[in-house]
């Protein structure tokens, strides 16, 4: 349907369909004719009647038209001057450039994922259809900020046997991803300095430094991180320290046990928290799983874990088991923050960890990354040779003092289309530090895998010039 607006005075040529709605056609077309441009500011508008009457409309259709775009502020109408344009803002015209085109890597050996393509879908899919089937009406509301209380009941069950985490479910709050949680602690912390291990995950220090905490870096070394420091006079001001205890970032080495002990001794001399980041630790392959630091001190520990690494980044679950003096302050941070955590994969997470599917999910994953942690060493052979102990998701390789340096390597590799980490920066300053890659066994597919470790080796057994 069209409208020739000569006839009341105005060059313009309007369409619009009314199949969805006479009225909502009509709006819809002049709202677009405003935003265009094509009727001006103070374009005065057709009574109501003769619109109807050129259109075969109802008068009312055009009137609750025009008072539609009214209460909008597309169109203005006064007594005695009838409907007219109103004046919009004028938005100023900024080119924005194109998004840069990012083409993702042939071989993509980057820390920091699992295979994705071994998420439970089938598992999933049943958990989620049972767990909908017995869910109260209240659980599709507004929720509590702590998280389904089914999920946390089946957490503490679960990382009470596997991970030897001393737990109970009004301790436990659910955060959208171990960053939340990290952002929500260092928060509570009010300003706090924090010591995190050095080398470590960048990114982690940028969240906490968002959080209005400070850092300070706590060396690693073969023995994992340097808690016996914790008592000198360089980390006086620190009140927290964040750790890897089970399987350092990116170093891959176990806090050895004298450490432990000196990190529970630091937080109860002095009041000080432990935060710990168990983000792999069900991923042992040489022995069983070292037990959660959390288990020795959990008055003085806030153990976090996620199911990033076990069922995939995209669920944005993840779990915090708090020292009691804490619980209240970080609901109330996180209730002022997201509310509530999503509550759909909750009770289908919780199911899964009831059901046993959960453990029969990661026992399945254990021996397909072992075997691939496996044939990674066997392929680099004794010049390179991973640091730290079989676990994980990741392996770091040291380079050696002579010969190509990481950014090198790292620019070499992505002319093969291969991606890898390197450690540089992951150190909290630039200086001489010792050069090393971070290869992702996770990240690939089952049949990418192969493919990815031939060029790997490629790249590494290259000359210097590649």
């Amino acid at each position: 349907m069209s409208i020739d607006w000569a006839a009341f005075g105005v060059d313009l040529h309007l369409e619009f369909d009314p199949a969805s709605g006479r009225r909502a056609g009509l709006e819809r077309a002049l709202r677009e004719a405003i935003r265009a441009g094509r009727l001006a500011p103070q374009t005065r508008l057709p009574s109501t009647r003769s619109l109807a009457l050129e259109l075969d409309l109802a008068r009312g259709t055009v009137s609750a038209a025009y008072d539609q775009l009214i209460a909008e502020g597309y169109l203005s109408a006064r007594t005695g001057s009838g409907t007219v344009v109103a004046h919009l803002a004028q938005r100023r015209a900024h080119a924005v450039p194109p998004a840069p085109e990012v083409s993702a890597p042939r071989c993509d050996l980057r820390p920091g994922s699992p295979d994705v393509s071994t998420f439970p879908t089938a598992a999933w899919l049943r958990a989620t259809r049972r767990a909908l089937a017995v869910a109260p009406t209240s659980a599709y509301d507004y929720g509590d900020p702590r998280g389904r209380v089914e999920l946390r009941t089946a957490l503490a069950d679960y990382l009470g046997r596997a991970r030897g985490v001393r737990a109970v479910p009004d301790q436990i709050v659910i955060t959208s991803g171990y960053v939340q949680a990290l952002a929500l602690l260092a928060g509570v912390l009010d300003g706090a300095v924090l010591a995190m291990e050095d080398p470590g995950l960048s990114f982690h220090r940028d969240v906490v430094r968002h959080a209005r905490a400070g850092v300070v870096a706590l060396p690693v070394d073969e023995r994992g991180a340097r808690t016996d420091l914790l008592s000198t006079s360089g980390f006086t001001a620190a009140r927290a320290v964040v750790v890897t205890p089970a399987h350092q970032y990116p170093t891959g080495v176990t806090l050895h046990p004298q450490r432990r002990h000196a990190a529970t001794e630091w937080a109860r001399a002095g009041g000080g928290l432990i935060i710990e980041d168990d983000y792999d630790g069900e991923f042992r392959y040489d022995r069983q799983p070292v037990g959660a630091l959390q288990g020795m001190a959990p008055d003085h520990v806030a153990y976090v874990g996620s199911a990033a690494k076990t069922l995939g980044p995209a669920l944005r679950l993840a779990w915090m088991v708090l020292p009691e003096r804490l619980v209240e302050p970080v609901i109330h941070a996180k209730r002022h923050t997201d509310l509530h955590t999503e509550v759909i994969g909750q009770l289908a997470l919780a199911d899964l960890i009831v059901s046993h599917a959960y453990d029969r999910h990661i026992r399945a994953c254990r021996l397909r990354y072992r075997h691939r942690r496996d044939l990674l060493v066997d392929r680099l052979g004794r010049r390179f040779v991973p640091r730290g102990v079989a676990a994980g998701l990741h392996a770091m390789v040291s380079l050696p003092a002579t010969g190509p340096g990481e950014q090198q390597i790292l620019a070499r590799a992505a002319a093969h289309g291969l991606a890898l980490g390197d450690l540089g920066r992951h150190w909290h300053t630039p200086g001489d530090h010792p050069p090393g890659l971070i290869v992702g066994y996770g990240t690939p597919t089952e049949g990418g895998y192969p493919a990815a470790l031939d060029t790997l080796t490629r790249v590494l057994r290259s000359g210097p010039t590649g």
